[in-house]
């Protein structure tokens, strides 16, 4: 064969090599052509607040699982990746770095507990992927120190100045005490910045906290202190604490004799409360939380009944909320019309009148929604509705 005809050959494989090579590559789907929509679950799924964490993983994964059957969000899937955050701040990083970098999801549902959400939010602004918080309540979530608002978190429960006011308002009206001890974790975030509401409220009510004590998180033995609490005299304990602890609490302090009313916040509110304090132990006992199961609002009856065919239990106010958060992340993919990271934030940023099972969540101007509470009281070891708050 002659020099030109050999050329023209080594031109058409050229081209031919090259046309395989564009249809290799327009083969491969891209993250836009993917028909699921992966979202981040940085979850509390092992350590001291699992309860919270399965809970909270239930609520959003029922979401998804209706929303899925229903069509779909943008004609595609949601599928929930859960990284596991072991209840640890520094495993709550490590989990928020790898479904950001790793799994490539559009945005984080989580953390549960403020501590561990405050962990993970450097991470989510550095490379610009929202972080939505279903429970994290601290207001440090949302805001810096110096009042500015973080671009990319976002929450859909209300914050601890709220409850903290709430039950401080609760204790003053309802209860008509005029002296509180306030008792804390110092190792949480949570605690203390629900103390700080709790206390600027019940001494603007003209109440006195005649003691302040605390202790940290997976202790075991509160008599000591508890036993310095009991002379105190006060009229209530403000305890805004996790459920292991609350146990452990109530039912060390009734053990001592302490007969005054216990009161907390969200944190309570989980069954093993009762498995740890026994029921007896936490009558007269009132904590704040976001929803109560016995509200006969028709959009609550019908969240409880498709959580109990669901998962063969009640759903707790961290179900509940799971539930909400996913909730708003899919309206905000929706009007976002998109699955990018940086549209979603855009979307969640002028969420406004958006129905979900706790109330209505319309965002303000830092993030956080504006919504009502409630009053749970513990009686035989049962959650009654005591009181509904509004904002």
């Amino acid at each position: 064969m002659s020099k030109k005809g050999l050329s023209f050959i080594g031109s058409l494989v050229t081209v031919a090599m090259f046309g395989l090579m564009l249809t290799g590559c327009g083969s491969t789907p891209s993250a836009s052509d993917s028909k699921e929509i992966k979202i981040g679950g940085n979850m509390e799924m092992t350590g001291g607040v699992a309860n919270y964490g399965k809970a909270t993983k239930n609520g959003i994964e029922l979401a998804f699982k209706e929303a899925n059957a229903a069509g779909g969000v943008l004609g595609k899937q949601l599928k929930l990746i859960v990284a596991d955050n072991k209840s640890e701040p520094s495993e709550a990083t490590n989990a928020i770095t790898k479904l950001i970098t790793q799994d490539k999801v559009s945005v984080v549902l989580g953390p549960v507990a403020s501590s561990n959400v405050l962990a993970t939010l450097q991470v989510g602004q550095d490379n610009k992927v929202p972080v939505v918080t279903a429970t994290g309540t601290n207001t440090k979530i949302t805001v810096d120190d110096n009042g500015k608002v973080k671009p990319y978190a976002f929450r859909s429960c209300f914050i601890d100045p709220f409850q903290g006011t709430v039950m401080a308002n609760f204790a003053s009206k309802s209860l008509n005490a005029k002296t509180a001890v306030i008792y804390i974790d110092n190792s949480s975030d949570y605690s203390k910045g629900l103390a700080e509401a709790f206390e600027a409220q019940f001494v603007k009510n003209g109440g006195t906290i005649v003691g302040k004590e605390a202790f940290l998180q997976k202790d075991q033995d509160f008599k000591s202190t508890l036993t310095k609490i009991k002379v105190m005299n006060a009229d209530t304990i403000f305890i805004p604490a996790y459920y292991e602890e609350v146990g452990k609490i109530a039912k060390q302090a009734r053990e001592l004799g302490i007969s005054i009313p216990l009161i907390g916040t969200d944190g309570w509110d989980d069954p093993k409360v009762v498995e740890v304090a026994g029921a007896a132990a936490l009558n007269n006992t009132f904590f704040s939380s976001h929803y109560s199961s016995q509200d006969t609002d028709p959009r609550i009856v019908k969240f409880v009944a498709a959580y109990k065919k669901e998962y063969g239990e009640e759903p707790n106010a961290l179900a509940a909320l799971g539930y909400d958060g996913a909730l708003m992340v899919i309206d905000a993919i929706k009007r976002a019309n998109s699955t990018e990271p940086s549209k979603i934030r855009d979307a969640l940023e002028q969420t406004k009148d958006l129905q979900v099972v706790t109330g209505i969540i319309t965002l303000d101007a830092s993030h956080n929604p504006i919504k009502s509470g409630v009053v749970i009281e513990m009686k035989d070891g049962k959650q009654l509705f005591k009181e509904k708050i509004n904002p």
